[in-house]
């Protein structure tokens, strides 16, 4: 499937009338495949970015808890900032590995539970940890994400340099 359908499939035909959109979950399958992909190529510079941008709205938003490694401000907004929150993130994270998805919700709003299991790049040390996230998606695309930590500071340690 190319970039250009990943937020829809096809519902028998060809032209994009006849395309329905999918519900949140597909959209969430694909998003979390090509992040855990973009992580795996290096990030920002090493990686396209086209995959995770075709699941996401232009108006996206991203409220990530301040005080881990990686969130910054704890908001991104936009195509450009969930481009630099995944360069950051991607800095701080050498791999990502879902053991373990939930879900419950409709066709726009879901709640997900995830058991990640996260390599810290710095530290080469690994985190197996879960995290819920209260997300919202319309026209096949992310529009909101909240996600919630479970041990925020095992996440903080894993990256923490002990030697110094």
């Amino acid at each position: 499937m190319s970039t250009a359908d990943l937020a829809t499939d096809r519902a028998g035909g060809s032209s994009a009338e006849e395309r329905s959109p999918v519900d949140a979950w597909t959209v969430m399958e694909r998003f979390y495949a090509a992040e855990a992909a973009y992580v795996a190529a290096g990030g920002f510079g090493q990686a396209s970015y086209e995959d995770v941008a075709a699941l996401l709205d232009p108006e996206v938003v991203l409220h990530q808890a301040p005080g881990l490694p990686f969130t910054g401000t704890g908001t991104w907004r936009g195509h450009d900032g969930m481009e630099r929150f995944l360069a950051r993130f991607s800095e701080v994270w050498e791999s990502m590995e879902f053991l373990e998805q939930e879900h419950w919700g409709d066709k726009n709003t879901l709640v997900v539970r995830n058991r990640v299991r996260f390599r810290a790049r710095a530290t080469g040390r690994e985190v197996d940890t879960s995290i819920m996230q209260l997300i919202t998606v319309k026209n096949g695309r992310m529009v909101e994400c909240r996600p919630f930590y479970w041990d925020p500071g095992a996440i903080a340690d894993a990256c923490r340099d002990t030697d110094t």
